[in-house]
């Protein structure tokens, strides 16, 4: 199976699972901490920009469990059984974009969203920013498509047409552009 459309993630995958200071309590598959209004555990989202400043985007592929079809940040998923942050976040970037990059941790903030009977998220997010390189070659088995997009263009699609997008990631764009304006400023014009 070429890099373009490899499985690299299943339901069985141990996550971990920690408390609202981000303190790891336990493990637990990753089918049953996203079933019904799931259990807390820790996650990541990256913000990838190219040089223009543009936002790297993507669609979720359909058949995902959670939020299949809807746009969101560049990369987001959670670090398995014994992986750091660090190494969660190289792993993922190779596993959905083909591509790894230095990143810069801006802040963590927990939230919950149910996605009707398919489950929940309940998590622990990391946010990062980092740049973007200018061939991307996204993995088909869990992107559906890529785009990039000017910060204005965004704040409009997100005015526009909220519901394509995913509830984390509508949140955490909005609190960048709050409270976090001099870091996000340094990847593109807010």
């Amino acid at each position: 199976m070429n890099k373009q459309n490899r499985i690299v993630s299943s339901e069985s995958e141990e996550l971990i699972l920690v408390d609202r200071d981000d303190n790891q309590i336990g493990y637990a598959s990753k089918a049953d901490a996203h079933d019904g209004s799931g259990i807390l555990h820790r996650a990541f989202s990256l913000f990838l920009f190219n040089e223009a400043g543009e936002l790297l985007l993507q669609q979720r592929a359909p058949w995902k469990r959670l939020w299949g079809g809807y746009w969101s940040n560049s990369c987001c998923s959670h670090p398995r059984r014994g992986e750091s942050l660090a190494v969660a976040t190289s792993r993922r970037l190779l596993d959905e974009l083909n591509f790894d990059a230095e990143l810069e941790y801006v802040y963590q903030f927990c939230y919950e969203a149910g996605f009707g009977s398919a489950g929940s998220e309940n998590e622990l997010c990391h946010v990062f920013l980092g740049w973007a390189p200018a061939n991307i070659q996204p993995n088909e088995s869990e992107i559906s498509s890529i785009r990039y997009i000017t910060p204005t263009d965004l704040e409009k699609e997100l005015e526009q047409h909220p519901d394509s997008f995913t509830p984390w990631f509508k949140q955490e764009w909005q609190e960048l552009n709050r409270n976090h304006t001099e870091q996000l400023a340094s990847y593109c014009a807010v």
